[in-house]
């Protein structure tokens, strides 16, 4: 896959076949779209395209927005890689580019930007300065500049109508078997194993401390959870807690996993962690023994999940 950072790099001696959004989650309703996208250039007459935006357009159109975002760049490049899409561009979005017409934007980006071919979009897509515009008028368009249309529809996607913010929701609410369903893929964290406090250690569960560094990345509900981390390129199981460590007055939140039967020094590694479920909330005990306590209880919970899948 080609990755473009501005719509200007992008050039090509092909007509393209393209789709456009935020992509955030890269979730099976957008794959729905993809794969329309993929099949249509088999035959390699015309080159597959998505146009994609950072910041997100909430970040810069809404001046109090705390969106959190599934995925980071990288995540969601990976992701959208992985569909078999050879061409991404990931454009800045700023209050400028929002200002073009829907006009401005189909003649001069769709058509002699990008040589469009033809355009599929989702069912609810909006377009245009203020999001103004709909399909019917990306029909007109494609009528006036000789290019195809095609929707999915909500049902094509799923009679539930998935969507990104009900993802981010579910991850909320720690409801981790409705999110993942709809990512289609255990949603995960990624990030460099740092230097902890090392009380896990100390009472018989080393804890790995992952360091995010993208701001915008949501993180699940605070609590305990079943997990699979990867780690050069190998899977080991174990569990993570998303908290403040509450039993031993912690004051900033921490990402620590618990890694099962694996003793190797893994710091300053980048890691991958998909949430695979929910254990419990974060609770503070009276003392550190009843935590230790609690700890192999979830350890025995973690396992028994584990085993079913």
């Amino acid at each position: 896959m080609k990755l473009f950072h501005s719509i200007n790099d992008f050039q090509s001696t092909k007509k393209t076949i393209l789709t456009l959004g935020t992509f955030d989650g890269v979730h099976i309703g957008h794959k729905k779209i993809l794969e329309r996208i993929t099949q249509n250039t088999e035959n390699g007459k015309y080159e597959s395209l998505v146009l994609t935006f950072f910041p997100h357009p909430r970040m810069v159109l809404q001046e109090k927005s705390e969106i959190k975002l599934l995925n980071t760049i990288t995540e969601k490049s990976k992701l959208l890689e992985a569909t078999g899409i050879e061409n991404l561009i990931i454009h800045p979005f700023n209050e400028s580019f929002s200002r073009l017409t829907a006009e401005e934007f189909v003649h001069s980006i769709l058509v002699d930007q990008f040589h469009i071919q033809k355009i599929i979009i989702g069912h609810d897509h909006r377009f245009g300065r203020n999001r103004t515009a709909n399909i019917d008028d990306l029909i007109a368009f494609g009528h006036e500049y000789g290019f195809e249309v095609e929707q999915i529809s909500a049902q094509e996607i799923q009679d539930v109508s998935v969507s990104s913010t009900k993802i981010r929701i579910a991850l909320s609410e720690g409801n981790m078997s409705l999110a993942n369903d709809y990512l289609g893929y255990h949603y995960f964290l990624s990030g460099e194993v740092v230097q902890g406090k090392q009380l896990g250690r100390t009472i018989g569960f080393p804890t790995a401390n992952i360091e995010i560094n993208d701001e915008y990345k949501l993180i699940p509900k605070a609590g305990v959870y079943v997990v699979k981390v990867l780690i050069d390129q190998k899977e080991v199981s174990g569990m993570m807690n998303i908290g403040f460590n509450p039993t031993v007055d912690g004051q900033k939140q921490t990402i620590e996993v618990n890694l099962f039967d694996f003793d190797a020094d893994i710091y300053g590694k980048k890691i991958q962690v998909s949430l695979l479920q929910y254990l419990r909330e974060e609770q503070k005990f009276g003392s550190v023994d009843l935590l230790k306590e609690q700890l192999h209880l979830d350890r025995k919970n973690a396992l028994a999940f584990l085993n079913k899948i």
